[in-house]
Order: structure tokens, then C-alpha cells, then sequence
């Protein structure tokens, strides 16, 4: 998993509220392999029309936001089923984290332990945020894991909470697995001094 301590980047609007895992990837491309590929399948059936051509008035395809790595949601972003494949579609992409008012839980879970930054900020700052973008297409975000902060385009500054545990490993860029790893000599350890206590 890449490390997350910092990053300013175009920040891209997406206001359309409740937009489910099916929306960012849909079912048909899920048999895809995790072979870096899967962004071009982001959004796919909002982005192409149904004869496969891009849409223009949809965000991704507007030139202003095509080198954006932060994501500005609406309210549940990313509900609805189960699937690390809406993440790795969103990372493959370019995206590396994302800001709405509020996440799908399971979508929400995923994305922190896939190396994805999921940054929830009051609805009225992050509704004040999409209208500032949609007006002034280009704008930066910047945002710092280690202060927990969001600096905006109008100067603001917002403090986000994140799982301590969480955080650590974006910080780091490990996994649950390679975090466990790290702690096998006191995990070995613990297992000898519990051998000879118990048996």
C-alpha cells in the first residue's frame, strides 16, 4: 500500500447524492483482475454514452478536472453492495482520497484498508465546496493526514477525524497484514511465554 501523508491536487465535483458501488464500477466489469487497468471501467455507465463514446458533460471527461486526485461527494457516497472493487477502481484511476458529507460503512472500510483516504466534512462545507468548484473549474485542495486537516480553495481549513489505527497504517503505507507482520516477534514472543505458563 502507498504511504498517504500530504497531498494537494485539482479537486473534482461530484454532486449527485447516494451513488452506489454499481455506479462507480458496475457488475459486468467485477471479473476484471486487480491488474491496475480497472479505472478505465470508473463510472462507466455516467461517463460513456451508450454507444461508448465519452460524454462531455460528464466531470471526468471535462479538462479542467482531468488531473484531479481528490473527489468531492455528496451525502452516502459509495452505498449499497460490497465490493473492494469500487476502491480499486477509484485508486486506479488517479484517486486518492475522497470528501462527502457522509460514506456507505462497508465502502467507508474498504477504502482506508485499500490505501484510499476517506474524509468526511460537515454537509455545509462540503455542499459550500462542490459550488465553489463547479464555479471555478481547477481549484486545489490540500490535505495532511499527520494535522487530520483539509485546507480548501477559499482559504478555509477544516479538521477531518480518522481511526487512529487507520491512520497509522496510511501513514506508513501497510496493510492489517503487513502491520501484523511487524509485530511477529511479539506475537512469537507471547507464544512461547504462554507455551510455558500453560502447559
Amino acid at each position: 500500500m502507498r504511504r498517504f501523508t500530504a497531498l494537494t491536487s485539482v479537486a473534482v465535483p461530484f454532486e449527485r447524492p447516494n451513488i452506489d458501488t454499481d455506479q462507480i464500477i458496475p457488475a459486468r466489469y467485477l471479473q476484471k483482475p486487480r491488474d491496475g487497468t480497472l479505472g478505465q471501467y470508473l463510472f462507466h455507465d455516467l461517463r460513456f454514452r451508450p454507444d461508448g463514446t465519452p460524454d462531455p458533460m460528464f466531470v471526468l471527461n471535462q479538462p479542467a478536472y482531468r488531473q484531479g486526485r481528490i473527489l468531492v461527494a455528496a451525502q452516502n457516497f459509495g452505498c449499497g453492495s460490497s465490493r473492494e472493487n469500487a476502491v480499486w477502481a477509484l485508486q486506479d484511476y488517479g484517486f486518492q482520497a475522497a470528501i462527502a458529507p457522509s460514506f456507505g460503512d462497508i465502502f467507508r472500510n474498504n477504502s482506508l484498508k485499500n490505501g484510499l483516504l476517506p474524509i468526511v466534512l460537515p454537509a455545509d462545507v462540503v455542499g459550500g465546496l462542490l459550488r465553489l468548484l463547479q464555479e471555478n473549474p481547477g481549484r486545489e485542495i490540500a490535505i495532511d493526514l499527520e494535522a487530520e486537516t483539509v485546507g480548501l480553495p477559499d482559504g478555509s481549513a477544516h479538521h477531518f477525524d480518522i481511526d487512529p489505527f487507520a491512520r497509522h497504517c496510511l501513514l506508513n503505507g501497510i496493510d492489517e497484514l503487513a502491520f501484523t507482520l511487524s509485530q511477529i516477534g511479539e506475537i512469537e514472543a507471547f507464544e512461547r511465554r504462554y507455551g510455558r505458563e500453560n502447559f
